[in-house]
């Protein structure tokens, strides 16, 4: 049986990996990094390139917490999270993202959520 400190064991979790196409003034390319392990990114000139090199450097970057006994976190279970949460901000903010959702014809909590998605 394999120790769940292994490198395979992390690995074969469902880490939250995110890849988004990258185009600024070096040109076209896809970046990569793992939501849970801060850190842990890659690029690459494909998403299946950025997908490899990825999964690449979380091998890497956990290798490198094993050998110095560093806690590494396990993947974030969507199931944990009910989708809403509370938040509090300053009267004239609330205002202004107010008038900023009425004038685009949404609620404000359509318009909240579109500004946290940014």
């Amino acid at each position: 049986m394999e120790s769940i400190r292994s490198v395979n064991y992390y690995m074969s979790l469902p880490y939250n990996l995110v890849i988004k196409e990258i185009q600024d003034e070096s040109g076209k390319y896809y970046y990569g990094k793992v939501l849970e392990l801060d850190g842990c990114q890659s690029t690459g000139d494909t998403f299946v390139e950025t997908y490899e090199n990825l999964r690449e450097a979380m091998e890497g970057y956990i290798q490198i917490k094993l050998d110095n006994s560093i806690s590494i976190p396990e993947p974030i279970i969507e199931d944990n999270y009910s989708g809403k949460f509370v938040v509090r901000i300053p009267k004239s903010l609330h205002k202004r993202l107010s008038v900023e959702a009425q004038q685009e014809g949404i609620s404000l909590n359509q318009y909240a959520m579109y500004k946290l998605s940014q």
